[in-house]
């Protein structure tokens, strides 16, 4: 790919991040494709197409995707989503959206030494769902967030908080090939990913959980601290939830209150939202298509 694709493919990311951005924020206006495409300086009809291409579904069908009642409806099938992932043969290496994430967890000496003799390479890129940082190890992704500004200084501080004896290597030309297989919302260049989680055993054992959860379905914290150790874990199921690393690809967002109110993403809400809303709306898509439920 020349310099001047890879600029405009950068471009396209930024126009669809700050649409997806607007949206989120005024959905309940509902503005008009024209006004959006204006924001993203576009004509209607190429915002349409670009916007269409990079996230599966249209403008409008995303719009319809930002509300209460979309979750609300999602929630009434959840409690059989964590059976029936189980039933499918879902564990350990499990199937998110169109990714393949399979994980390995740091031994208990790792964890208790803090990640001493672990180098992370980082780095703060864009993507469709605003600033996001990454970090790997030679054993797979080990943190992904989401941050107001292109400043490594937070990413740091995440990834110090976490494995304060690691090495932290900021390498950012390194990352963004990866961010481009991670956030391919139109479908393709996706490859198996790994993730190298450090955690409890309990943490652990919820994460995985969350990497049953289907793309387009919705638990609560109910549901899912009943299927892994009774309805009284909530809260700690819950934290565990909120503990998540590596966000995004353990999908710790399709986790929501019984009443469907979008709350309790370490990221923001707003982002939580547009999350689930693309989620929800290509999952539907595709589901009218004929393609698998």
């Amino acid at each position: 790919m020349s310099e001047i694709e890879t600029m405009a493919e950068t471009e396209d990311y930024a126009r669809i991040g700050a649409a997806i951005e607007y949206l989120v924020e005024n959905f309940d206006e509902q503005p008009s494709l024209t006004d959006v495409a204006g924001l993203v300086r576009l004509s209607p009809y190429h915002f349409q197409r670009l916007f269409s291409q990079w996230a599966g579904i249209s403008p409008k069908r995303f719009i319809q995707y930002l509300t209460l009642e979309h979750a609300k409806r999602a929630l009434e099938g959840s409690a059989s989503v964590l059976d029936a992932a189980y039933d499918a043969g879902l564990s350990g290496p499990g199937r998110l959206h169109d990714l393949f994430v399979t994980y390995e967890s740091m031994t208990p000496g790792e964890y208790k030494r803090g990640g001493a003799g672990l180098v992370i390479r980082y780095g703060v890129v864009p993507s469709p769902f605003g600033a996001c940082f990454i970090g790997v190890t030679d054993k797979g992704i080990c943190g992904l967030g989401f941050i107001p500004s292109d400043d490594p200084g937070e990413a740091e501080a995440f990834f110090r908080s976490r494995w304060p004896a690691a090495r932290l290597v900021l390498d950012t030309r390194a990352i963004a090939p990866l961010a481009e297989v991670i956030f391919a919302l139109d479908g393709h260049g996706r490859r198996p990913l790994r993730v190298h989680l450090m955690g409890t055993a309990f943490q652990l054992k919820v994460w995985e959980a969350l990497l049953r959860i289907p793309s387009g379905a919705l638990v609560s914290y109910q549901h899912l601290a009943s299927a892994l150790c009774g309805p009284s874990a909530a809260r700690a199921v819950g934290g565990a939830v909120g503990a998540n690393p590596v966000s995004y690809l353990i999908p710790c967002h399709r986790v929501i209150r019984k009443a469907g109110v979008i709350t309790g993403y370490a990221w923001g809400p707003e982002r939580k939202r547009a999350l689930l809303a693309l989620e929800g709306a290509r999952h539907d898509a595709v589901t009218e298509a004929g393609g698998p439920a």
